[in-house]
């Protein structure tokens, strides 16, 4: 597959991503028929869909059935039109969005065809009804389940391969890609599309400066490959994106753990999956919630109200270095800090306040809560507890008298303004 000529490698569709949605839509393809082949930058699939909690939110399902749930999914679009605010409502797709949500119980039938399991379904306010199902044991699940499928429904995947340009006919329409693959130039000729599900770009300074703020632009995704790549390729073939504005956060997130949730390491495919789901949907609701709080520890973010508490963001030089409660001004003076790393400091105070609902760390809503025990005891690489200021930071291998200094004129100007 090192050949230089446009077309030696003919399929009918080739699917540029193999995330969830890429994934998802080269086994439909397959399915149908089609001579189908999925081209991946990185070393293996998964895309953001592979670290994330799974959770798929549907109106109509057969675990919602069974829960005595009835529900329309004109109700959920309705409901869905409730999580943004106006002004970005105001903006929206309602027929896509309402045509989308229509299939969505379908195509959670669909993925446990294919070996996925759920469970739920969940509250997730401001729906008015359970809706949110999540995936057994998480999300890699998905991508398990639909590699298996791919390659069950005869398609092909390619991973460490960067496609680089579309190839286009002398009417302008997309026959093709170029690719590199191991240093070695590709072409794949495509007979009824191109399907770009290349992720998101909020690893992409460049279109994040040009579409939303460049104040955001040194912060970074929890994904790093999500570099807009698929908006680059589609802009080169005349489309126009839309809506580049409109995105969620920026947030801080906690450092990524160096070691894998222990559900990375259970299985996501055949008997034993399947088996795992059954018995998953039969556990306490407080088994199930300690499963998902060690995924959400891992690169969740800390809430708005910890900050608005009292809680103060420091450098590794123990420096305060904006107002905490301040949004977005918090995370860019984050992005600009020595490594991008800053420190949240909480008192006494704070770690008993957030130790029990309704004050809590971080949270996947109506899922699972994570408090100041769950973060010592599940990310001991991230959160200590002391005795006094100068043990917190030897630590932390922070300057201890500057720790000392910041806190000490933080209190005294918080008296001030008592």
């Amino acid at each position: 597959m090192t050949s230089d000529r446009p077309g030696d490698h003919p399929f009918d569709v080739i699917v540029c991503g193999a995330g969830g949605s890429g994934l998802a839509a080269a086994v439909a393809a397959a399915q149908r028929g089609g001579r189908v082949v999925v081209l991946e930058k990185q070393p293996q699939p998964g895309g953001t869909t592979g670290i994330a909690v799974g959770s798929f939110t549907a109106a109509g399902t057969s675990l919602q059935r069974a829960a005595g749930i009835i529900d329309d999914p004109r109700d959920h679009a309705e409901d869905a039109g409730k999580f943004a605010r106006a002004e970005i409502e105001a903006r929206n797709n309602y027929p896509l969005r309402a045509w989308f949500l229509a299939e969505a119980a379908a195509t959670i039938e669909w993925l446990e065809s294919l070996g996925v399991s759920f469970v739920g379904p969940s509250p997730e306010p401001p729906n008015r009804v359970a809706r949110m199902h999540n995936v057994v044991p998480g999300a890699k699940a998905y991508i398990a389940a639909l590699q298996l499928a791919l390659r069950r429904a005869g398609g092909q995947l390619l991973c460490d391969c960067d496609v680089r340009q579309l190839l286009r006919d002398d009417d302008g329409r997309v026959v093709g890609v170029r690719a590199t693959h191991n240093g070695q130039p590709l072409h794949y000729s495509a007979r009824r599309g191109v399907i770009l599900a290349a992720g998101d770009y909020a690893n992409s300074p460049q279109l994040i400066a040009e579409h939303n703020d460049a104040r955001f632009a040194a912060i970074e995704g929890i994904n790093p490959f999500a570099t807009g790549d698929g908006h680059r390729l589609a802009e080169s073939a005349g489309a126009r994106l839309l809506n580049m504005g409109v995105a969620y956060g920026p947030e801080l997130r906690f450092v990524p753990s160096s070691q894998r949730p222990f559900q990375q390491w259970l299985p996501v495919g055949g008997f034993s999956a399947r088996a795992m789901g059954a018995v998953a949907r039969r556990l306490p609701a407080f088994v199930m919630r300690a499963m998902i709080k060690r995924l959400l520890v891992t690169w969740q973010h800390p809430e708005n109200a910890l900050f608005d508490d009292g809680a103060v963001l420091v450098n590794c030089r123990g420096e305060r270095f904006v107002d905490e409660r301040r949004w977005p001004e918090r995370e860019i003076a984050v992005a600009q800090q020595p490594d991008k790393v800053a420190f949240i400091v909480l008192d006494e105070r704070l770690i008993e306040r957030y130790s029990r609902w309704p004050h809590f760390i971080s949270t996947a809503p109506d899922i699972a809560y994570a408090y100041t025990a769950d973060y010592l005891r599940l990310r001991p690489d991230v959160a200590v507890s002391a005795d006094s200021l100068g043990a917190l930071a030897v630590a932390r291998g922070i300057d201890a008298a500057a720790l000392a200094a910041t806190v000490q004129s933080f209190n005294e100007y918080v008296a001030g303004k008592c």
